[in-house]
């Protein structure tokens, strides 16, 4: 152990809502807070905002609909038909897996929190939390300028592993014996042949295309063929982003436990193997498109599915996805289905037939979904803490569904809004009004029942 020796860092108490994580959950939190007249800083690991969708490479949306209409609105109807305008490849009614333009992402969330004033602070790391009773005091962050300390009333989490939630005493449950879903290390290649990749009569986009989905695709081959030995399953979703550009979710990192630095350090390197060889694989199954393909970027931040999930008020289960469960504290729907990437093992189960892929990934028909109550984003028995993003209050199960991005935007213009409003008051999150939080909600747009 080493032992600092004892020094006062600056302290600055001038912030009502202080939000941690420039995710989706993040930038629309701290957007809503400042809507709602809250002094509102966003802090920042990278240098950018969006989380997955910018610095992650994440290629496409996850459903905006529920096949039927649009069900995350407010805020997070405004961020995707901003994204949507800047892809001009994609219908004008297209609502599922629109394709992202990273760059042009950055620049949407940049304008979104610009525009209602929020104060921003990239490259800045939370190093620590003072908590006393139940209450989060005081946060330690680290940058360029050395470590400095800031004090507001109420504060957002939306760190994706709850880290601000779990330093302050929340409790927390850890994938499924202690095993999260895998990773991912999206990437994108450059200089492909669009014509082939659309319409090649095998692989082509058009007709049958890359992805496992399809019986034929070359995807089925990749884990046995001993050129690439970092490709261990059929994982190879992918999307045009751009003149000639591919975006890849691609390939697998398995049993990594994002709160491991020296993991996740391992991992990166190991992710960067994966995406080359990915382009050596598909330049040998499918030179007519990716003959001359370049590896133009691979993400500077990884794609963690899943980690710590949130002991809250209320833990969203796989039952209430089942039973399309409504909720009178409910502050957004979702109806994404239970997208549930396998372990490894889980893999050889599945390959066996020992798990029914189809009962454990359930999907919604035409007009379903199910309520998030405000209750799950509430850590039990911390007074001035939200959480909104992937590991908010939830079981395993549901958590495969409600951690993609379009809920991420909903939720997080939720948890903005009520920190806003437990600032102006009490300071605490859990004695929030929330039919006025729904009211003004509705009011700016959400859905819900």
């Amino acid at each position: 152990m080493y032992t600092l020796k004892s020094r006062s860092i600056p302290l600055d108490e001038s912030y009502d809502v202080i939000v941690v994580g420039g995710g989706p959950a993040g930038c629309t939190a701290a957007a809503s807070a400042a809507r709602e007249g809250a002094k509102t800083l966003l802090i920042e690991a990278t240098g950018s905002l969006g989380g997955m969708g910018t610095s992650g490479l994440v290629p496409a949306w996850c459903p905006f609909s529920d096949k039927e209409k649009i069900i995350y609105r407010g805020m997070a109807q405004t961020v995707f038909e901003r994204a949507k305008a800047l892809v001009p490849h994609v219908a004008p009614d297209d609502l599922d897996w629109v394709p992202i333009d990273p760059e042009g992402l950055k620049g949407v969330y940049d304008a979104l929190v610009t525009e209602y004033g929020v104060t921003v602070l990239f490259n800045t790391f939370l190093c620590d939390v003072d908590a006393c009773d139940g209450a989060v005091q005081t946060i330690v962050v680290s940058n360029k300028a050395g470590l400095n300390a800031y004090r507001a009333s109420v504060y957002v989490d939306c760190t994706g592993d709850g880290d601000l939630a779990v330093w302050a005493g929340a409790k927390y449950e850890f994938g499924e014996n202690g095993e999260p879903m895998p990773s991912t290390l999206c990437f994108s290649l450059s200089n492909v042949d669009l014509y082939a990749y659309l319409y090649h009569p095998k692989f082509g986009t058009r007709n049958g295309g890359m992805h496992p989905d399809n019986p034929n695709s070359f995807a089925h081959l990749l884990p046995s063929d001993p050129r690439f030995p970092d490709i261990l399953d059929t994982h190879l979703c992918n999307n045009i982003i751009g003149p000639g550009t591919i975006g890849f979710n691609a390939g697998h990192l398995f049993g990594l436990d994002s709160t491991d630095p020296k993991a996740v350090s391992e991992a990166m390197m190991r992710g960067r193997r994966i995406a080359r060889q990915y382009r050596d694989a598909l330049a040998a199954y499918f030179p007519e498109a990716f003959g001359n393909a370049y590896l133009v970027s691979t993400a500077p931040v990884m794609g963690i599915r899943e980690s710590r999930r949130i002991v809250g008020d209320y833990m969203l289960t796989v039952e209430d996805y089942i039973t399309k469960a409504d909720f009178e504290d409910e502050i957004c729907r979702n109806s994404y289905y239970l997208d549930i990437h396998y372990t490894l093992d889980e893999l050889r189960l599945l390959a066996d037939g020992k798990i029914d892929d189809g009962a454990r990934c359930a999907r919604y028909g035409v007009g379903e979904s199910h309520g998030i109550p405000y209750r799950a984003l509430l850590p039990a028995g911390i007074q001035n803490v939200l959480v909104a993003g992937r590991s908010i209050s939830c079981d395993k199960r549901i958590q495969g569904s409600v951690r993609v991005m379009p809920v991420c935007l909903a939720m997080g213009e939720a948890a903005g809004m009520a920190a806003a409003f437990a600032a102006s008051e009490t300071c605490d999150v859990h004695a929030v009004d929330v039919q006025k939080l729904r009211d003004t909600l509705r009011k700016n747009g959400a859905y819900f029942h």
